[in-house]
């Protein structure tokens, strides 16, 4: 299935592209499309589940894969996984695939006072992001009962990784409180709100150390004890939610080992040790669950050859892969060339390839300077490691079509259609 269960191999593709294609999953009109590994990601769920306490919610985050079959089948795999929403939107789609209220995790930087009404009323777990939201908060709160919880996400200001965009826990962020700066007012909030019960967290995604990220839960953790002695005292309950949010880095390059899930939960246990047993847990992990597990195919549509560099002209670029053409230097894939039959190529072509997508601006280039092997036009190219973070944050620029997206199970031996291809028909009513 995987190198070590945590990468999809060449050699793993090899036999599916073969069987898609001969079988017809794959259509002349389907000039790219995504493919998931049912079993892989199931494996990846049970992961997650067997490193964390029974009691905890694992809120998917919605944001890097919004399929609703995907969400469906992830949610019937475990009964502790709920989703984590980034906007009212994906709150509603978390509600209409089934997923109990309790079981939703709403985080926004910007919500209004209708959806804030409409998250309370649905009875959503709810991450303040600021003060000012606070405020808002006591005030829809104050003369009604709710089945929502409350926490605030406080910035533990420890750093950034690797990757400065996706990095959010710095000295400042566009996220949630300052701890250093607004301590005595997140201490007041805790002292004046019995409801307030939950704190939240979040380092960055991908790019941050297993040390960055246990760091800032310990501020936290050392945060909360604090306030709890104090809320006793006060007759309060004590805050008993923690959301450590997500991060966990995943590996895009075979040569490349990323920490696993039991190293991470354990450097957790060391740092703040009763947090897994004293704590109800959200964990809100989107890139870890489903990167590894999708990888996306594009015919070689033309293949152009100048003075020491050949250009393959494929059918996905800065629509599909935005964070990549934008800023290749951090984020980076690793690619497999295929025979029109999907039997693997090998070798290496002694002139490397710029991979050029088919919008129109010079930026839409996947990746510069790539080893292959010898590619020619009707070659199908695959781009690994793909499965968070790229249908989810597709581009409606030269209104191109979505691709088919594809889903099976144990190397192929089944196949399902999770999102078809869009019409022509569908394209235009969008923009009506």
């Amino acid at each position: 299935m995987s190198d070590l269960h945590t990468r999809i191999s060449p050699h793993c593709i090899e036999k599916v592209l073969k069987t898609a294609l001969s079988q017809g999953w794959l259509r002349e009109e389907d000039t790219a499309a995504i493919f998931y590994d049912l079993t892989f990601l199931k494996y990846r769920i049970s992961q997650l589940v067997s490193a964390f306490p029974d009691t905890t919610l694992h809120g998917l985050a919605i944001k890097a894969n919004p399929l609703l079959r995907i969400m469906k089948k992830v949610h019937s795999m475990a009964p502790n996984i709920g989703v984590e929403t980034a906007s009212i939107g994906e709150v509603n789609l978390a509600l209409k695939t089934g997923h109990p209220a309790h079981h939703i995790v709403y985080d926004s930087p910007v919500k209004t006072h209708f959806e804030l009404k409409y998250a309370i009323a649905a009875g959503v777990h709810i991450n303040i992001d600021n003060l000012t939201e606070l405020a808002r908060i006591a005030h829809l709160v104050a003369d009604q009962t709710t089945q929502s919880t409350f926490g605030i996400r406080i910035n533990p200001q420890v750093g950034v990784g690797m990757i400065l965009e996706s990095s959010v826990a710095g000295e400042y962020s566009k996220f949630g409180v300052p701890m250093k700066s607004r301590r005595s007012e997140l201490e007041s909030a805790f002292y004046t709100y019995p409801w307030l019960t939950g704190v939240h967290l979040h380092v960055g995604s991908q790019g941050c150390s297993l040390q960055l990220l246990t760091d800032g839960i310990g501020v936290l953790y050392d945060f909360v004890i604090e306030v709890n002695k104090k809320r006793e005292m006060k007759g309060f309950p004590p805050v008993s939610v923690f959301d450590i949010g997500g991060g966990l880095p995943v590996s895009y390059r075979h040569d490349q080992q990323a920490p696993s899930m039991e190293e991470y939960v354990s450097a957790i246990r060391n740092r703040a040790p009763n947090l897994l047993t004293k704590f109800r847990l959200i964990t809100e992990f989107g890139r870890w669950v489903y990167t590894n597990a999708g990888w996306t195919v594009s015919r070689v549509e033309y293949v152009k050859h100048d003075p020491g560099i050949n250009t393959a002209m494929i059918h996905v670029g800065a629509d599909l892969f935005v964070r990549e053409c934008l800023n290749p230097r951090d984020w980076r894939h690793e690619y497999s060339a295929f025979n029109p039959d999907g039997k693997l190529k090998t070798g290496i072509d002694a002139i490397p390839y710029n991979l050029a997508g088919p919008l129109c601006f010079s930026g839409d280039i996947l990746a510069k300077k790539v080893n292959l092997p010898l590619v020619k036009e009707g070659d199908y190219l695959v781009i690994h490691d793909s499965g968070s973070y790229t249908f989810s944050m597709w581009s409606r620029y030269n209104s191109r079509q979505t691709p088919r997206i594809i889903g099976y199970l144990n190397d192929g031996k089944q196949f399902e259609i999770l999102k078809e291809r869009e019409t022509l028909e569908e394209l235009y009513n969008f923009w009506r």
